[in-house]
């Protein structure tokens, strides 16, 4: 029932409990006024308004008590609901949409509840719904290949995802001043400039050994979005690029150089016959030369591309040093180094493509020789938990710890000068280890300059049936 029709209610009965108490007690001194007067035929008028007065008063401090106990009934029927209900309030209010009202019946405070669960039920909704928003946004931003940096109008990073943090190298749980980000000219002057409302070009910094790519942009309530893309990788890809382009150049240049000199030699025919034919020979010499690098250069890209795939099988390693061995003994006699083949227990057969078993041994072979004046070059098989290790070991010049990483780069050298008068191409390192990797193995190369070098390749075990 409604509070304002149960008050109502209430004060009727209370107004017709007085009227009606005032009836029955002024009647009923009516009448013993009657009765005591009876014998004298007078009624004495002040005794009755005294007794009518203590009656009333006496009935009114009844209806005073039994108002006071039903309006306390009637108060704390609406104060306690109330009481509660401020509390769920205030949770909410907290942030706890987790909290319900009670049910209370019909009337006013009924509906404040149910209308308070309603919100709460809303609440707890929307809350949800923020919640998943922020999941899935949080999700996006952490498989992105960009950083992002959430910057607000007070300068404090307020959101910045795991790429971003792993290329600023930051730490900091966030919010955390915008001033720990790099100090580089360039991404403060666009963070200034959006922060003020303008649109930044975008452009590329440098932080720390890293070159990216900086797009920022104004947040229509303030603030700034800053996004990294990571551009180091390509910048080192064209160099590269640079690098073998230069490299392919120079290589073709020199004997295309001694060629087109000879070849001018040539064309004067007074020139002796002993020297035409040693410029024939020089010049056959620099066409194969170029052959080589060219030949080399199509194996390289077919298996970089893909045109290339590995077609492995059990080889057997005794037989395959002895085929490498025998058109490279004559050539070792005659610096007086001696070829060697050292084959371990468990090392007999390995899981390889027959031809690029050939290439690589080859490579390594000649690169070796190639580079021994004197003492022994080894080709050797191990066999470890991972596969074999083919490869060769020589007594040669050996070469710098500073060079080792980059020699399996095309057309690296450690000694240009000495490799060109070699007769090396620059590319054999480089397809013996794209050659190992299209097997699933891998390269290393140990060396000390004065006392030799080794380079092996791991072959993996033929896969289980």
């Amino acid at each position: 029932m409604r509070l304002s029709r149960r008050l109502l209610l209430f004060t009727g009965a209370l107004v017709t409990a007085g009227a009606v108490l005032a009836a029955v007690v002024t009647d009923r001194r009516i009448a013993q006024a009657r009765d005591v007067g009876a014998g004298t035929g007078a009624i004495d008028a002040e005794a009755l308004r005294r007794g009518v007065q203590r009656d009333l008063a006496l009935g009114a401090a009844a209806l005073l008590l039994v108002g006071g106990a039903a309006s306390r009934l009637i108060a704390r029927s609406v104060t306690t609901p109330l009481g509660e209900l401020g509390e769920v309030s205030r949770a909410l209010a907290s942030g706890d949409v987790s909290r319900r009202p009670a049910r209370y019946g019909t009337g006013d405070v009924s509906d404040l509840a149910e209308s308070l669960r309603r919100l709460a039920e809303q609440s707890s909704a929307r809350l949800s719904a923020l919640q998943a928003e922020e999941a899935l946004l949080a999700a996006l931003t952490e498989s992105l290949n960009e950083g992002v940096i959430a910057v607000d109008e007070k300068q404090q990073v307020v959101r910045i995802n795991e790429t971003a943090r792993q290329i600023l190298r930051l730490r900091e749980p966030v919010p955390f001043p915008a001033d720990f980000l790099p100090r580089d000219r360039t991404l403060r002057e666009s963070l200034a400039a959006v922060l003020s409302g303008e649109i930044a070009q975008p452009s590329e910094v440098r932080v720390d050994d890293r070159t990216l790519s900086l797009t920022a942009r104004p947040l229509p309530a303030g603030g700034a979005i800053l996004a990294l893309y990571d551009l180091t990788p390509f910048r080192r890809l064209e160099a590269v690029r640079r690098d073998f382009v230069a490299n392919v150049s120079h290589e073709l240049r020199t004997p295309l150089t001694v060629i087109s000199g000879f070849v001018e030699t040539l064309s004067d025919d007074e020139l002796p016959r002993d020297l035409r034919k040693q410029f024939l020979g020089m010049t056959e010499s620099n066409v194969r030369r170029m052959q080589r690098i060219v030949d080399d250069l199509l194996d390289l890209s077919r298996i970089e591309s893909g045109g290339w795939l590995p077609n492995p099988s059990e080889l057997d390693v005794r037989a395959l040093m002895a085929e490498i061995t025998a058109p490279l003994a004559a050539q070792a006699t005659s610096k007086g180094v001696l070829l060697v083949t050292r084959i371990a227990a468990g090392g007999e057969s390995a899981y390889i493509d027959p031809t690029a078993a050939r290439q690589i041994l080859s490579n390594l072979t000649e690169n070796a020789l190639r580079h021994t004046s004197t003492g022994s070059v080894t080709l050797f098989a191990d066999a470890c938990a991972e596969g074999v290790w083919l490869g060769v070991r020589d007594t040669g010049t050996g070469i710098a710890e500073e060079h080792l990483p980059r020699i399996f780069e095309r057309f690296y050298r450690a000694d240009p000068g000495r490799s060109r008068e070699a007769g090396g191409t620059g590319l054999g390192l480089s397809i013996v280890r794209h050659l190992a990797e299209a097997h699933g193995g891998r390269i290393r190369a140990e060396s000390m300059i004065g006392a030799g070098t080794e380079i092996a390749v791991l072959l993996p075990p033929a896969p289980s049936t």
